[in-house]
């Protein structure tokens, strides 16, 4: 019989077991989180507003120094066939935001206003849509927005911040709630309704007329009427004034202003600064966050007009103050990719460049073209359809995961930003919507030949404009128009005068049959075809009209953020530092 090992032996070798199988554990612990970490890129996203795809060097122009882009174009890789979900900023970003089209949640119109117009409206990005930033938060990143948000702020109380970026994912907020405007530079002309400003200004100089009028009349005793009657009536007038002078005449101070987080810091904001103070917050995110994974959106001021530029760009370039200020842009994501290299984090971070929608070509003043150019292509910003309001540059780099000098000529989306960012986050995207965009990791790493997209829609408001189709087989890439905007002047281009083309109405021709183009041979979309000159003319028709009737059966009601009474200035809602109306204050918060 085999004699027993002595019992006090056991519990060491046990301990040392166990022990060991700790370490183990922790070691395979560390090499998963390690992966994570090298599966998590930092992602860099900027945003340019009102940009031509024209105005880059990497897209054709020689005349416009953008060397900062051009490298991270030369560095990644760059697609020629990218598109805005919408041709104006506020439906656009909603859409590039949640990967959805804007008016899946109510972020687009059937007529008038198609974008927000005050900090003070309750209209804006619903709660219960997901953008990338809320994934990502979940998936342990820091996520921060520094610029322009222009997708709401309040509700139903001045602090209840339920549109504010902080309750859409975001975990740092600095910027501009709102959107740059003629407004917000002293002096400047009026630009936020400034069609409906000019009636009412109208209206109540007729009825102070009229008032007058009749007070002289019953001075001279030609109307018998009371004097109590002419006060009354003076009266009147002078609320009418009040009620509408109270939003519009403030407009700089309502809405040009910044915020950190919840705090208003800056009302009105002081433009020549702005810039400044925006790439100072962009490098000191990265750097306060270089020790693990972050979400930054820069959303860049520039170049809407009115085109603010500091003395170091102005007149350098040959495109007068709008060149100016693409110069200045360049510098600033310069600045900005100079940030990642210093802290050692540029093949960590997955970067993109891109812009909201086309160039402004109805922008213009006494001397000259405040607007971008969108190069060969047709339109520009406002127009849903023709590829100039819609096209837009798209950059990705991230060094040794995506090939460097490489170009797509797929057709892509905006909203496609938002399931390839959350793949790259480790996130999920959400199966409870309808989602548009499709991951671009495949056709960006080349494990995908052609783009997910075999059909694209382009709205303009609530309106169907345009679709395309990608007949992958043959390589033709077919465009059928359903409306396009009456310019004016007639053979413009543009709507001059109206300061966008409009969407519907008396503004637009309705095309039956519709007009069809071969983007793959005419890119200026300079050549209808007809059954005569295409053989396939009927059956493209009859398949993009398939494919539409197939999307339209995806959409479904949703309450309007654009209606009048989300849209309107309420004074319970406006954003202020002190005490309202007499909101005033510096960067340093201090009241002015």
């Amino acid at each position: 019989m085999a004699p027993r090992a002595p019992t006090g032996c056991t519990a060491p070798v046990t301990r040392d077991f166990l022990w060991g199988l700790l370490l183990v554990c922790l070691l395979l612990r560390t090499s998963e989180l390690k992966a994570a970490n090298a599966l998590q890129p930092n992602i860099l996203l900027i945003m340019a507003d009102d940009l031509g795809i024209g105005d880059l060097g990497c897209y054709g122009n020689r005349t416009l120094r953008t060397p900062n882009i051009d490298h991270l174009a030369e560095e990644g890789v760059r697609l020629t066939q990218h598109l805005a979900a919408a041709p104006l900023c506020t439906p656009s970003r909603s859409s590039f935001l949640t990967g959805r089209h804007a008016f899946r949640s109510g972020m687009e119109a059937d007529d008038g206003y198609r974008a927000l117009q005050w900090n003070a409206g309750s209209g804006g990005l619903p709660a219960n849509e997901t953008t990338f930033a809320r994934i990502l938060q979940q998936q342990g990143y820091a996520t921060g927005l520094i610029g322009k948000w222009h997708q709401g702020v309040n509700c139903e109380s001045r602090n209840d911040h339920c549109h504010h970026p902080l309750n859409h994912g975001f975990d740092y907020f600095y910027g501009m709630p709102f959107t740059l405007v003629t407004d917000c530079k002293p002096g400047g002309p009026p630009e936020v309704d400034a069609m409906t400003r000019s009636r009412l200004l109208l209206y109540t100089e007729m009825a102070a007329l009229g008032v007058l009028t009749v007070a002289v009349g019953k001075t001279c005793g030609f109307i018998s009427v009371s004097w109590k009657g002419v006060l009354g009536a003076a009266s009147l007038v002078f609320l009418f004034f009040v009620s509408w002078y109270a939003s519009f005449g403030f407009v700089r101070r309502w809405n040009c202003i910044l915020m950190r987080n919840h705090d208003v810091i800056e009302q009105p904001m002081v433009l020549e600064r702005t810039a400044g103070h925006m790439l100072r917050e962009a490098v000191s995110y990265i750097e306060r966050n270089k020790h693990r994974p972050f979400l930054l959106f820069v959303s860049l001021l520039h170049v809407h007009i009115p085109l603010v530029t500091t003395k170091q760009f102005l007149g350098k370039s040959q495109h007068g103050l709008y060149g100016d200020n693409v110069e200045e842009m360049d510098w600033l994501v310069g600045e900005i990719l100079k940030a990642l290299e210093v802290h050692g984090l540029k093949n960590r971070t997955f970067t993109y460049f891109t812009s909201d929608h086309g160039g402004h070509l109805e922008a213009r003043d006494g001397h000259g073209q405040l607007g971008g150019w969108n190069g060969i292509f047709r339109g520009g910003k406002g127009m849903g359809g023709w590829e100039g309001g819609i096209r837009v540059p798209g950059i990705f780099r991230w060094p040794g995961e995506l090939p460097a000098g490489r170009v797509i000529h797929e057709p892509t989306s905006l909203m496609d930003v938002f399931p390839t960012v959350v793949q790259l986050g480790g996130g999920h995207v959400p199966q409870d919507r309808v989602i548009d965009g499709h991951s671009l990791v495949p056709l960006l790493q080349g494990t995908a030949e052609h783009s997910a997209h075999e059909f694209l829609f382009h709205y303009c408001g609530k309106y169907l404009h345009a679709a395309r189709w990608h007949e992958r087989d043959s390589g033709r890439l077919w465009k059928v128009h359903y409306m396009t905007p009456r310019f004016h002047p007639k053979g413009t281009g543009a709507c001059y005068g109206r300061g966008v083309c409009p969407c519907s109405g008396d503004g637009v021709t309705q095309h039956s049959p519709p007009l069809l183009f071969d983007l793959s041979r005419d890119l200026s979309e300079a050549q209808p075809l007809a059954p005569g000159s295409e053989p396939q003319y009927h059956t493209v028709i009859s398949r993009v009209g398939e494919a539409v009737d197939q999307h339209r059966r995806t959409l479904s009601p949703v309450p309007p953020q654009f209606s009048l009474s989300n849209i309107i200035w309420k004074p319970w809602l406006q954003p202020c530092c002190g005490t309202f109306p007499l909101c005033a204050c510096g960067q340093d918060g201090d009241p002015r």
